[in-house]
């Protein structure tokens, strides 16, 4: 009897959660919760700021908001489809204007993401090697990514002055490379002179981001090719790029979105009426939107150009993705 009571204390005692043994503590249950309950604010002004902004556009697509409904937009009737098939019809005057800035739009992305990544890759590769007044000339190469937009690009717009901007003054005349003045923010020209800030602003992004890349990169590998007679572009080819083939795929698609996207420098460069050359989607949708009062049309551009942002991002991620399983396997 006495060894009966005595085993099953014993069990007792040995069983997790019975009396005197090892017991799950609340305080454990509470720390795995804090994380979770400290992201609630961020969580509830991600869904004020963005969602809840976003879903409202998504129904003003759908109803024939003009300015007789703009002070009680939901009293607006609802007009379905037609916004959208008037954005997509490239025949009427709508839908040909949206095409002619969707494809500005892509030519211009294109050239200042691919100078950004250039510069920015080749000065952080030249900023590699230690030498004097090499902590000066980095942040030096920042400045333009850390001022204002809104200052960098209203010097610009004084540069790019037809009588007495500096960029006539050094081209026209101290270098004499053109015959007269060229005006900058109208025509043709405006197109480069948007490029040029877009640059000028946006390589600094890409210069930091690749500095960052190659410190993770072993200078045993640039002393074993080196030992192996490998050139400075040979090591660039066969070491520098593929290893920071990951940081340039996030690098990428990071400038894609944000030169895509930008408003803020071809509205401060041109003010409301971007030049037909310049016109970037992002000022055609403002257009639509504030200037000739068709939200409801503006707003079915801006989802269309969500959907399309969406789809590149979609594409581009499961490429890479795909390009990396096969370089790792």
């Amino acid at each position: 009897m006495t060894t009966t009571v005595s085993a099953e204390a014993t069990v007792r005692k040995d069983t997790p959660g019975a009396a005197g043994g090892p017991r799950r503590r609340p305080g454990r249950i509470r720390r795995i919760g804090l994380p979770y309950l400290l992201l609630l604010p961020a969580l509830f002004l991600e869904l004020l700021v963005h969602l809840v902004p976003m879903v409202i556009g998504v129904v003003m697509s759908f109803k024939e908001l003009t300015q007789f409904y703009i002070r009680d937009w939901g009293t607006a009737p609802w007009a379905g489809l037609d916004n959208y098939a008037l954005s997509v019809d490239f025949n009427a005057p709508v839908g040909k204007a949206l095409l002619h800035s969707f494809l500005v739009t892509v030519a211009f992305t294109l050239l200042s993401v691919g100078l950004c990544w250039l510069i920015g890759t080749a000065a952080a590769i030249c900023m590699q090697d230690t030498f004097r007044g090499r902590g000066l000339l980095r942040a030096l190469f920042l400045v333009p990514y850390a001022l204002p937009v809104y200052a960098a690009v209203i010097t610009w717009v004084f540069m790019f002055q037809h009588d007495n901007g500096l960029v006539n003054h050094v081209l026209h005349d101290q270098l004499h490379l053109t015959d007269k003045p060229s005006f900058w923010l109208i025509g043709d020209n405006s197109f480069y002179a948007l490029l040029t800030v877009s640059v000028w602003k946006g390589w600094p992004f890409a210069f930091l981001i690749v500095m960052a890349g190659l410190q993770n990169i072993p200078r045993e590998l640039y002393e074993a090719a080196a030992l192996d007679g490998a050139g400075m572009w040979q090591q660039i080819r066969r070491i520098t790029l593929p290893s920071l083939s990951p940081v340039n795929q996030v690098l990428v698609l990071v400038l894609f979105l944000w030169t895509f996207n930008d408003f803020n420098t071809p509205y401060v460069l041109f003010g409301k009426g971007a030049p037909e050359a310049a016109d970037l989607i992002s000022v055609h949708i403002y257009q639509a939107s504030f200037v000739t009062w068709n939200f409801g049309a503006g707003s079915a551009m801006s989802v269309l150009l969500l959907l399309f942002l969406l789809a590149v991002t979609g594409v581009y991620l499961a490429v890479t993705s795909r390009g990396r399983r096969t370089s790792d396997a």
